[in-house]
């Protein structure tokens, strides 16, 4: 049986993609269940955190398993698996060891050194080991790298590289203000009560803010934070309704949002509403020029008239009669061939008597046709959430700031066309921290990592021998005592004690004669390559396979028991 684990995160597929295939709590627990119950598999555990979804398993064939889990993925996330496969990795055996290792460690967070990870592996195993689909092989990964990641960041300086989600989240709405003088004396609204926003309420309390709403649609989760973080006594906290936060949001200075939901929690249109912002496009920073074509049409003066015919319905720009696409902001995420039939349009699109073109239809043209060739690549235009920066008409100092860590996402993203809003999302932090200098304890926990994995690999491979070892030394057992008994019938006047000590003679000789062979087979099979020795010793020894699975089994069950009562 082999290490097998397939996955997609922050560092393969965009942020589009990887809130569409987040899964749920019942989605894990139906794809955990599947995974087993698939051919090539014996043991799963899915690990699926706001950035990344792996699902590791035991198989017994590369191949088949890659084909397998990479199907379960898609069926479960509800993503075409043509879709989804292009930002798929896998890793197998040592470099599925590595990648989690170094994941444990915080080296493939978004924001390296982030510690939060190791509690979500945490969960994982204990999910895993309560649907029983972690068996031997997953319950030690797991837990020596749990043990690895805790080894990085009591032994290195890991956590100067990098801070949590949370901190790295206010210090880029802090815009390079110190976080706790930004802080001082706001009034933060969390919604949700789960381990990232209780992470984001003690940090936000840490940092100085005055006053912490929770809102949660489990009121006595809510209120048990709200209890927690009074208790504390660095501020003041309060429980309240889902359905109160639009009147919240009146009040607050800064929202962060990480709930479950599988839709949004914050519309443009609500945090709009909630702090009197103008919605229409144009002159301080409105909510967008790219809405719907009838909501657009109905906000614009008569003589422009709308486009008819216009394939995907776009909106005319207000300034710009006769033609609706400004760049790829408009255009984000349609498909190749809805892009190629636009671009077929606006080059043939007739235009009014003495319109004053803002935009050349041809180079507009030749624009889209160039994106069309990159969506016929990956499937679809690259989300643009930000147009280009319209330097004429500055935005406002912002008022509302907005942190966003779910996945998928909480707050919709037009609300940063909204004047005097700040909002920071998981993709805006994954822009900000793909620069961030790498600290030098980063190269100390690589090598910790590398270590440990060879380490680990050692192991397993020394403990893949160990159920022959048994059986060979329990044969050599039995073989002492039914001569021992063939004797005692050739010598009836045996007493007690020369018994024993014939007994007692014959076991030593025996023990003498194996223990060079079993130690030296241990350290052969503990080394690379080394799994043919465990064939060799039952063929030379004609081992019965039975009584080595069984003492395996035996093995795993008493695993499987400690594990259970350790979690």
């Amino acid at each position: 049986m082999s290490l097998l684990v397939v996955g997609l995160s922050h560092r393969s597929a965009p942020v589009s993609v990887l809130e569409r295939a987040a899964l749920h709590a019942d989605a894990q627990v139906k794809l955990l269940q599947d995974t087993v119950a698939a051919e090539p598999a014996t043991e799963a555990a899915v690990l699926a955190t706001c950035n990344r979804i792996e699902l590791y398993a035991d198989v017994d064939k590369f191949h088949a398993g890659v084909a397998e889990l990479s199907t379960l993925l898609a069926q479960h996330s509800g993503v075409g698996l043509d879709e989804l496969t292009p930002y798929l990795y896998v890793h197998y055996e040592d470099r599925a060891v590595h990648h989690l290792f170094s994941v444990a460690c915080g080296l493939d967070s978004m924001v390296v050194g982030e510690g939060q990870i190791l509690g979500q592996i945490k969960d994982s195993l204990a999910r895993a080991q309560e649907l029983h689909t972690a068996g031997r092989l997953l319950n030690d990964l797991f837990q020596q790298a749990l043990r690895v990641g805790k080894r990085a960041h009591s032994e290195t300086g890991i956590d100067r590289a990098g801070q949590s989600l949370v901190t790295f989240g206010l210090e880029q709405l802090a815009l390079g203000a110190d976080v706790p003088d930004w802080a001082r004396g706001k009034k933060a609204l969390v919604i949700g009560a789960g381990s990232m926003s209780s992470l984001a309420a003690a940090t936000l309390a840490r940092v100085g803010v005055a006053e912490i709403v929770i809102a949660n649609r489990t009121a006595e989760r809510a209120e048990r934070l709200a209890e927690i973080l009074n208790d504390a006594g660095d501020v003041v906290a309060r429980a309240v309704p889902m359905d109160s936060v639009s009147d919240e949001l009146t009040r607050a200075d800064v929202v962060v949002s990480c709930t479950g939901a599988t839709g949004l929690v914050l519309t443009a249109e609500a945090v709009a509403a909630g702090r009197g912002l103008d919605t229409q496009p144009g002159v301080g920073g409105g909510l967008s020029r790219f809405g719907s074509g009838a909501a657009q049409a109905a906000r614009l003066p008569a003589e422009h008239g709308t486009e008819e015919n216009c394939p995907l319905d776009l909106a005319p720009l207000q300034a710009t009669p006769g033609f609706s696409v400004l760049g790829e902001a408009a255009v984000a995420g349609m498909a190749a061939s809805e892009l190629e039939q636009h671009a077929a349009w606006v080059d043939n699109a007739p235009r009014p008597q003495g319109a004053v073109a803002l935009v050349d239809p041809v180079g507009e043209a030749d624009v889209i046709a160039a994106l069309a060739a990159t969506a016929a690549v990956i499937g679809r235009v690259p989300e643009r959430r930000r147009p280009e920066p319209v330097a004429e008409i500055p935005r406002p100092t912002p008022s509302l700031f907005l942190l966003d860590l779910a996945m998928p996402r909480d707050i919709d993203a037009a609300v940063h066309r909204l004047a005097g809003v700040r909002l920071v999302d998981i993709e805006s932090l994954a822009e900000a921290s793909a620069d961030a200098p790498m600290a030098a304890d980063v190269d100390q926990v690589r090598r910790i990592v590398a270590d440990e994995v060879a380490a680990f690999g050692a192991a397993l491979r020394a403990a893949h021998i160990t159920p022959t070892v048994v059986a060979l030394r329990t044969m050599a057992a039995d073989v002492v005592a039914s001569e021992i008994a063939r004797l005692d019938g050739r010598l009836p006047g045996l007493d007690d004690k020369q018994r024993g000590e014939i007994t007692q003679t014959v076991r030593r000789v025996v023990d003498k004669l194996l223990h060079a062979p079993t130690v030296r087979v241990k350290q052969l099979a503990a080394e690379p390559g080394g799994a043919g020795y465990a064939d060799a010793l039952r063929t030379l020894f004609d081992l019965d396979p039975e009584t080595v699975a069984a003492v395996s089994r035996a093995e795993d069950s008493t695993t499987d028991e400690k594990d259970r009562g350790s979690s």
